[in-house]
């Protein structure tokens, strides 16, 4: 009996105790999680004083760090929050806004080297021959403007400079300033666009050198309705009527007139073909009597081939020209021309030939000839590296045999020249 009553206070007793310890167990949970909701409580409030203050601004990097492909994350300006007080990023420098307004600025070198002999046309054997300095941008959403400024031997002196309207009625576009006329095509080109260290002969006996018809005026050209797939473009332009060798002003009103009709279609996918016709008419240095005409015929054809363009292309290109000058007693008659080619045989090497022959203006019974073996390496897209041998025969009988080294670079972002 005693043993039966030990057993059963026993039963009674135990659950009282275990249940004491679970109810203790559940108050020491409690108090951890509530510690632990103090602690979070605590982590919140600090992150929030830490946002609410304003962080310093990173230091500026170099600008050498940056690189197009990462561009440097800048605060920006104050007035710029939102409805928070966080400043937004943007991207771009400090100074971006300060550039909007200013213009592309490029440079382009031309440096030559001569060597052998040429009695007849001699070129220094050492020259910087000209840095081209070209300023353009977009003037408004009606106008272009385009400034390129010529640093050589003698002096500085302003190459093209002129405003073109791109949005006038009637798809009309008007170019005002000084600039490079539409006659032909190389008489177009800057020297550090031709595939040549010198220009062509008949360039320079009868279409003004280097400067060729180059004068303060204006143009105007449209693309006029073609036949299928044929682009074609017309331009008339009126100058002052002064261009050293060809056309001199006596008075005012002897201006000079240029007009160019030209057409463009593809042969194929990789080939085009280019043609044109030109005529220039102003007064010559004798007097406002006497008119000088030039009429020229050019054809480019072009074959590139869509997925290997940059390793494997062909350029050959053809001007014909024929100049009228009126004298005291008679009308000076000249006929020029040269044909040229030029096929890429990788991404970095060029090979090239030129055949010349031409009249000279003042003396059209006087007839120059010449050829040429032109090798252009390309390092980059920003510079090359040119060895022509150029041999010519003067119509005095003197031979010349020359050898001509180019090196041309560029800095700074330099507009495309025309198709």
């Amino acid at each position: 009996m005693k043993t039966f009553a030990i057993l059963a206070c026993l039963l009674f007793l135990i659950p009282g105790r275990l249940s004491a310890q679970a109810a203790d167990d559940t108050q020491e949970r409690l108090k951890a999680l509530e510690a632990r909701i103090q602690a979070l409580e605590a982590e919140v409030q600090a992150l929030k004083a830490t946002q609410a203050t304003p962080a310093a601004p990173p230091a500026q990097a170099p600008a050498a760090e940056s690189t197009p492909s990462q561009p440097m994350m800048a605060q920006a300006p104050a007035g710029t929050a939102g409805a928070n007080s966080q400043s937004l990023p943007y991207y771009g420098s400090r100074d971006t806004a300060a550039k909007v307004l200013n213009p592309d600025i490029s440079l382009i070198g031309d440096f030559l080297a001569s060597a052998g002999h040429n009695e007849i046309q001699p070129v220094p054997g050492l020259e910087m021959h000209e840095a081209e300095l070209g300023l353009q941008a977009i003037v408004d959403p009606y106008a272009r403007a385009d400034v390129f400024l010529s640093f050589g031997q003698e002096g500085v002196g302003l190459e093209e400079g002129y405003l073109t309207f791109t949005s006038l009625p009637g798809g009309f576009v008007t170019k005002v300033g000084k600039m490079r006329s539409s006659f032909g095509v190389v008489n177009t080109l800057h020297n550090h666009v031709l595939p040549w260290t010198d220009r062509p002969m008949v360039t320079e006996n009868l279409v003004g050198g280097e400067d060729g018809i180059s004068d303060a005026g204006v143009s105007v050209s449209r693309i006029l309705p073609a036949p299928g797939n044929v682009f074609l473009e017309g331009t008339a332009e009126v100058f002052r009527g002064e261009s050293e060798g060809i056309f001199a002003a006596s008075r005012n009103r002897d201006v000079s007139f240029v007009g160019r009709l030209r057409g463009y279609g593809d042969l194929s996918d990789s080939t085009n073909l280019d043609m044109g016709v030109s005529y220039a008419r102003g007064h010559n240095e004798l007097g406002s009597a006497f008119i000088t005409q030039l009429y020229g015929v050019d054809a480019t054809l072009r074959w590139k081939p869509l997925r290997r363009a940059i390793y494997h292309s062909l350029l050959a290109r053809t001007e014909l020209f024929w100049s009228h000058r009126d004298l005291l007693t008679n009308t000076q008659r000249a006929f020029g021309f040269y044909t040229s080619a030029d096929y890429r045989l990788n991404r970095r090497w060029t090979v090239g030939g030129r055949y010349d022959r031409s009249g000279r203006a003042q003396e059209a019974e006087m007839t120059d000839s010449g050829y040429s073996a032109l090798l252009t390496y390309w390092p980059s897209e920003f510079s090359q590296l040119r060895t022509q041998y150029r041999y010519t025969r003067y119509a005095e009988g003197v031979q010349g045999n020359e050898v001509r080294f180019q090196l041309l670079f560029s800095l700074g972002a330099h507009g495309a020249h025309p198709f």
